[in-house]
């Protein structure tokens, strides 16, 4: 019975300290170019597409980034939430988690223009879902991990509602490679062959301006549905 309360202390500690990772650098990422693109406490960074700042329609709940869908029914204009900056080759981290049978996604080198309407006309996305019970998952392409509506994910790696999946997304020289929990699930050249004939073959081939800007923001989608993300870095390559 001696040791309960050190062993009890010493794994309290240890949650502790793992908790106080979330949404902070390590020497070590500060020292190899990572940034944070979430300071876990407010939406400094952050503004609305087309949209001066970022507004009540977006809110930050226990150290993570959210959509407020009671704000949005009270008025708040709502949107996608994008980067101040822009980014063309780098590496992406962050945690996310979805709401039963919600929908979202994160979407990058989004080009904003009030010619473009959305994010998603212009930025390839990858897809955040309940792939179980929103009607999305049925469709091949639009589940968890996949590069929407472009390339099928190799492996189903998503974890279930209410977890959080870890994501990396790597773009350089127009290579992109993503990675879900570990698990790399799609790889693609944006302009090269292979996503000339993948994007023949999906909802975009006559949108013009769709993945055609290498330099751009990075959104996080507001598609009506409660997502939650946090742990947001960046490393430009």
């Amino acid at each position: 019975m001696k040791n309960i309360v050190p062993v009890l202390a010493l794994s309290l500690l240890s949650l502790s300290v793992s908790a106080q990772k979330i949404n902070t650098l390590t020497a070590k990422e500060k020292k190899a170019g990572w940034k944070l693109l979430f300071n876990g406490t407010d939406k400094t960074g952050w503004h609305n597409y087309l949209n001066t700042e970022a507004t009540a329609s977006w809110k930050v709940e226990d150290g993570a980034l959210t959509s407020d869908q009671e704000a949005q029914k009270n008025g708040a204009k709502g949107g996608d939430l994008v980067t101040n900056d822009e980014y063309e080759n780098f590496e992406l981290t962050l945690e996310w988690k979805i709401a039963e049978a919600g929908n979202s996604g994160i979407i990058f080198s989004v080009h904003e223009d009030p010619k473009f309407g959305a994010t998603y006309l212009t930025g390839p996305e990858m897809q955040v879902l309940d792939d179980a019970k929103h009607p999305d998952g049925k469709n091949i392409k639009h589940n968890s991990g996949d590069l929407y509506d472009l390339k099928k994910s190799t492996t189903n790696a998503v974890k279930p509602v209410g977890e959080w999946n870890k994501v990396k997304i790597v773009k350089k020289d127009g290579h992109l490679t993503f990675w879900l929990n570990g698990i790399k699930t799609v790889e693609t050249t944006i302009g090269g062959a292979e996503w000339k004939e993948l994007l023949a073959k999906s909802k975009f081939k006559n949108w013009k301006g769709f993945g055609e800007y290498p330099k751009g923001h990075i959104a996080l989608q507001d598609h009506g549905d409660q997502a939650w993300y946090r742990d947001i870095k960046i490393r430009e390559l």
